[in-house]
């Protein structure tokens, strides 16, 4: 018994080491082993900025963040995808120059105290941003004490949002006014010096005619030439920085659109010939619609003009009850009944006040704020004011909930119908999808005929039977066409048109032709050179892709521009060799027409040449020779200029240069040149020297 009790004592001791034990193996193998370590988050880093590791945690709390104040700014409740596309993106350069710039600024001592944000924004320097927030845009006067009622005001906010709003507003300021320090920093230090004003005067008022002739290369034949290997490498090592290259790939795809067949077609058209009775018959018109038609039921009134042409006079002149078609619309068999003729005003003026349930705030706390908010209003309070205090509305709120002038159907539903019913200066409550509104409509145009019109309609869509059936065909074209050889000739035999997408990026969101193609992009920095992709349905078709080109980031292989490189060489050559048997004529010479007899050739002419002009009549765009215009002197014989399409001899003729000139003026155009272009160049630099690791791409 004593040997047991033991046993029992130390049982706890014993099992809590075995436990402890077995953990550390478990952890130790982790570290050790080849998988990814559970002290490491290297999966989750989405990038490196500068040094500084970016989470894909971080990333997407910046992204959240810019969300909800789009959300806000627009009282849009969902995005799209183009729209959250277009966030992330904006969230990717937002860290790129706060991790870039901040530690520029902090080694350069650039910051912004709490006196001067305070300046900016209450004090006697208000920032334009926020001056524009809180300005009355009917009479144009900013309006600091509605700052400040609405900072002591944002704390109440149980949502949170005004709050969140206000800090996001205060970092922009903050960060623009760092930018502008920055900026200005780097433009103080620019400096035009007297010559550089001389040389840009002359280069942009200085203009000159004269006559050339051209030998083009071809004047001298391929077989003069000799481009070997060994001068095609040298040309590459000592040229290597014009074959840099990004990663990109090359595909070629075809589609198969699933479309509806003849089948679908008489389907859709013999149902809608089957509703028509009931239709007309049918007195709940909008159950009706809601329970049969593929369009939802519009209480919206039209007038004439905003009807689609084909039904627009027959319900200006028919009878409530009255139906026409079925016809054929937007890919769609309808039928559409007269519901009812009404007198009502072509457009309204209203503001409103717009109360939005959130983890803050539920739904009965919205709903009891907006009742108060309306006794509040009906007791005379200012509505400006409360709007200006309590709306979500960010984009109306500082505009006391003003939202101009609008049409039927501008806004949602709810909220139209309720405010072409509603009598000027009167407040109700609305709810709709964005939350509890309080409208107050301020004025009603004129009151005109317009009708009410129920469609009924039933799309022409694909079957599952036409869908399964265009399936089991690509299927059956990527099963048996799984190389690159067989993928082409299949689509020359079945006539399917090969398309082609060239220079993909890695964090690409679209291809040319494909609106959604990003996991085909994905696939493509995935796969190997010639691979045939899997089926990927995109819209309304599948998609099958062959990987044409791969092209990794650093130099293009020398095998890959050789050939350029030999072009690049052989014209080199032969205006080396037209060059020298000008030069020899040029000594026989006495001027460009006596060399032009000589050479069989045709003097050309060139007026009102400048250092900055693109291109010369005649010859095309040559650079060196217009520089060689500018510079030499009048009525003199050049030495042959090797150009861009051919060697040229030339002989000015005119030369013309204003003598009243303004330096000072021409070094202030510099100096402002300089200063416009620091904003973008200084960042680019400084980006450029970041060393930059996006992996966007593994994510999105």
């Amino acid at each position: 018994m004593a040997t047991l009790e033991k046993i029992r004592n130390r049982a706890g001791v014993l099992v809590a080491v075995v436990i402890g034990l077995a953990l550390f193996a478990f952890i130790l193998g982790d570290i050790l082993g080849s998988g990814p370590s559970l002290f490491t988050d290297s999966q989750f880093e989405i990038g490196e900025i500068a040094g500084k590791s970016v989470s894909y945690q971080s990333f997407q709390q910046k992204v959240d963040n810019i969300t909800e104040i789009h959300m806000l700014n627009t009282g849009e409740t969902a995005l799209d995808t183009e729209t959250h596309e277009n966030i992330r993106a904006q969230a990717w350069q937002q860290l790129l120059q706060e991790i870039i710039l901040e530690q520029e600024y902090e080694r350069l001592g650039i910051d912004v105290s709490p006196e001067e944000l305070f300046d900016m924004v209450q004090g006697a320097n208000v920032h334009p941003y926020v001056r524009q927030l809180f300005t009355d845009p009917s009479t144009g006067i900013f309006s600091q004490s509605a700052v400040l009622q609405f900072l002591r005001s944002m704390g109440q906010d149980p949502a949170g949002q005004q709050r969140s709003y206000w800090l996001y507003v205060e970092n922009e300021i903050v960060q623009e006014r760092k930018q502008t320090k920055y900026n200005n920093l780097i433009s103080k230090g620019l400096y035009v010096t007297p010559l550089q004003a001389q040389q840009a005067w002359e280069e942009n008022n200085k203009s000159v005619d004269f006559d050339f002739i051209i030998q083009r290369f071809n004047t001298v034949h391929d077989s003069l030439v000799d481009i070997t290997s060994s001068d095609i490498r040298r040309y590459y090592r000592q040229n290597r920085e014009n074959f840099r290259q990004i990663a990109s790939r090359d595909i070629e795809y075809v589609t198969f659109d699933i479309i509806p067949s003849d089948q679908d077609d008489l389907l859709a058209r013999e149902w809608i010939e089957s509703m028509e009775d009931e239709f007309h018959e049918v007195e709940e018109v909008r159950q009706f619609i809601s329970l049969n038609s593929d369009t939802p039921f519009d209480a919206r009134n039209y007038s004439h003009g905003e009807l689609p042409e084909s039904i627009a006079d027959f319900m200006f002149e028919a009878e409530p009850g009255d139906i026409y078609g079925p016809y054929f619309e937007d890919n769609a068999y309808r039928l559409s009944r007269l519901v009812a003729i009404n007198f009502v005003p072509d457009s309204v003026r209203a503001r409103h006040i717009l109360i939005q349930p959130s983890q803050q705030r539920n739904y009965l706390q919205a709903e009891s704020l907006a009742d108060s908010l309306l006794s509040v209003l009906q007791r005379g309070e200012d509505f400006a004011m409360v709007a200006m205090q309590y709306s979500d509305d960010m984009g109306s709120r500082f505009d006391g909930g003003n939202l101009g002038w609008f049409s039927e159907g501008m806004m949602v539903p709810e909220f139209s119908d309720a405010a072409f019913a509603a009598r000027p200066g009167e407040n109700l409550i609305v709810e709709t999808q964005f939350g509890f509104h309080i409208l107050q409509v301020t004025n009603r145009s004129r009151e005109v005929k317009k009708v009410q019109v129920a469609t009924l309609s039933r799309e022409v869509t694909p079957s599952s039977r036409t869908y399964q059936r265009i399936y089991n065909r690509a299927s059956q074209f990527a099963g048996e066409n799984n190389t690159y050889e067989k993928f082409t000739q299949a689509a020359a035999q079945e006539g399917l048109p090969l398309r082609m997408a060239n220079n993909l990026l890695i964090n690409d969101q679209r291809i040319t032709g494909l609106e959604a193609g990003r996991e085909v992009i994905r696939w493509a920095f995935e796969a190997r050179e010639k691979a045939i992709s899997p089926i990927f349905e995109i819209e309304d078709r599948f998609v099958i892709a062959a990987l044409t080109s791969v092209r990794t980031e650093g130099y293009q292989p020398l095998d890959e521009v050789s050939s350029e490189i030999e072009s690049i060489l052989l014209r080199k050559r032969k205006g080396e060799i037209i060059a020298s048997r000008l030069e020899a004529k040029i000594q026989e010479s006495s001027d460009l027409a006596s060399l032009a007899t000589a050479l069989n050739s045709e003097v050309a002419e060139a007026n009102d040449i400048r250092f900055s002009s693109l291109s010369v009549p005649g010859a095309g765009i040559e650079p060196r020779l217009i520089a060689t215009a500018v510079n030499i002197e009048e009525n003199r014989l050049s030495h042959p200029v090797i150009g861009e399409n051919g060697v040229y001899v030339l002989e000015v003729t005119s030369v013309r240069l204003p003598e009243e000139r303004d330096l000072e003026m021409e070094r202030a155009r510099l100096a402002g040149s300089k200063r416009a272009r620091v904003n973008f160049e200084a960042f680019e630099a400084l980006r450029e020297k970041a060393n930059i690791k996006d992996n966007r791409h593994k994510f999105f």
